[in-house]
């Protein structure tokens, strides 16, 4: 399936796909919408990733039980994308006959208004602000501080940069050479320096193409790029 914002169609035989592959990096099942919040993160995670879609009334073994009111539940969903997220979130949604019941599509696609940020403002108070979400196998996990910056000023509306490369870069790039992957950690620790210096050097060489970042639900990690 072909996920673009023209003439995205779903239908059962994608259906059947996306079930046999099981949740993942790019797909999710919701037998119904318990939390709008739960899905706005969901849809954040994707829109700052790689994109990806949302099945409601599909269990979380891939039995479907279908949707009771495609009309609340489809409103549902763009309330979260709209309230939930800033900027908000939109997505495609579809609704699927599939062997007697309906399915919800929700297509989200990669966003270019990255970073996209989860807020929770019920009430007026702002209680979980700052909080960016990205998808990592099948989990929506909080985006790391480097993470952020990179999707920041990697934004087509970011300021030119330029990047110098010193003695701290170098001894970076010699240990790479040795070994496969270096943590913010482990590069503080290596050249001595505060987490904001070595955050922002791994930001810019993420940003000019030369490292790599890397996320599980471990640990983030650095490699040379290519």
């Amino acid at each position: 399936m072909i996920i673009t914002r023209e003439g995205v169609t779903v239908n059962y035989r994608d259906i059947d796909h996306l079930i046999d592959q099981g949740e993942g990096a790019r797909t999710e099942f919701k037998r119904k919408i318990s939390s709008p919040r739960k899905i706005a993160r969901t849809m954040i995670s994707f829109a700052n990733s790689g994109g990806g879609i949302i099945l409601f009334g599909v269990d979380d073994d891939g039995t479907i039980v279908g949707v009771e009111s495609e009309k609340t539940e489809v409103e549902l969903i763009r309330t979260a994308g709209m309230i939930f997220a800033d900027p908000p979130v939109v997505p495609i949604i579809e609704i699927v006959p599939y062997r007697g019941k309906d399915v919800i599509a929700a297509i989200i696609e990669e966003s270019k208004d990255k970073p996209h940020y989860y807020t929770d403002n019920e009430n007026g108070e702002n209680h979980q602000a700052d909080r960016v979400y990205i998808r990592v196998k099948d989990k929506s996990i909080i985006a790391s501080n480097e993470m952020v910056s990179i999707m920041h000023e990697q934004n087509p509306e970011s300021a030119p940069m330029t990047i110098t490369i010193g003695t701290i870069e170098r001894r970076l790039f010699d240990y790479l050479e040795l070994n496969d992957r270096i943590t913010l950690t482990a590069f503080m620790q290596l050249v001595n320096i505060s987490e904001r210096r070595a955050s922002r050097i791994f930001v810019n060489l993420v940003r000019a193409g030369i490292l790599q970042i890397h996320t599980d639900e471990h640990e983030e990690y650095y490699t040379m790029a290519g």
